[in-house]
């Protein structure tokens, strides 16, 4: 089990005010953690009084960018407060995709420090007073949406998981019978980065520990399809797919008015 993470008595709002978007939400900067830092960020929706279902959202391999934070900004736009964890540290951010593998693979390959990390943005998120926290879900893309399941792992407190094109490996099947939440996977269905193997080993888990999970599986399909950066040539393995994005939205929306 991952070690107690003892978060500083003074979480720090970095910036001098609310951000107040177009979408109708609001958004602040937000620095925690005890001996080292980590620079979240937290989008609510503008005006509605708590306490609401709360996200907690994991970034691809680049961190923390505008990319997931538009993406947390979409999720606000339902009604949720969300809170974008950072897991690399404040400041670390890669500057490349070379680099971005390099902080990647330092989590994937230990996994309870990628879990210490999650579970630490995830106390955060629940210190917001508006945040109901019998109502509490998380949602990651790439690397993300393994950190999203690997949270589940941990035998955290959530009620549902949603992994947008993340790993389905299962390294420690037997970690399976600590997950608690509903489990909403989307996947790629011609993925190159995802192997069938992890496919099936994740199902394996899920089956054996009857967890209640939903894997969705887009024809056309590659990595990253949720995010427009990412191109459109499917031929490197990671691209845009403008109607598998909508149809995992929409498929997520509902996903979260069920556990919600």
């Amino acid at each position: 089990m991952f070690k107690k993470i003892v978060l500083s008595i003074a979480t720090a709002i970095i910036s001098a005010g609310s951000v107040a978007h177009a979408a109708g939400v609001k958004s602040q900067t937000v620095e925690y953690g005890a001996t080292e830092k980590f620079e979240g960020y937290l989008v609510a929706p503008a005006g509605k009084k708590g306490p609401l279902p709360a996200i907690l959202v994991i970034h691809n391999w680049m961190g923390l960018t505008t990319e997931t934070k538009k993406q947390a900004d979409r999720l606000a736009a339902l009604g949720y407060v969300v809170f974008a964890a950072d897991i690399y540290g404040k400041g670390q951010r890669p500057k490349d995709g070379t680099e971005a593998g390099q902080f990647a693979t330092k989590y994937k390959t230990d996994r309870k420090l990628f879990r210490e990390r999650l579970n630490l943005g995830l106390a955060r998120l629940l210190e917001e007073k508006n945040v109901n926290k019998d109502k509490v879900a998380a949602a990651g893309y790439c690397f993300g949406g393994t950190g999203a399941i690997e949270l589940a792992r941990s035998g955290a407190a959530i009620v549902g998981v949603v992994s947008f094109h993340g790993g389905l490996d299962s390294p420690t099947p037997t970690d399976g019978q600590n997950i608690k939440a509903k489990i909403l996977a989307h996947h790629g269905a011609i993925d190159p980065y995802v192997a069938e193997k992890d496919v099936a080993a994740f199902e394996n888990e899920m089956k054996t520990y009857k967890v209640d999970y939903q894997l969705i599986k887009y024809s056309g399909t590659v990595h990253s399809f949720t995010e427009k950066a990412a191109g459109d040539d499917i031929t490197k393995g990671a691209a845009y797919n403008e109607a598998s994005d909508r149809r995992s939205f929409a498929a997520t929306q509902n996903f979260l008015k069920e556990i919600f």
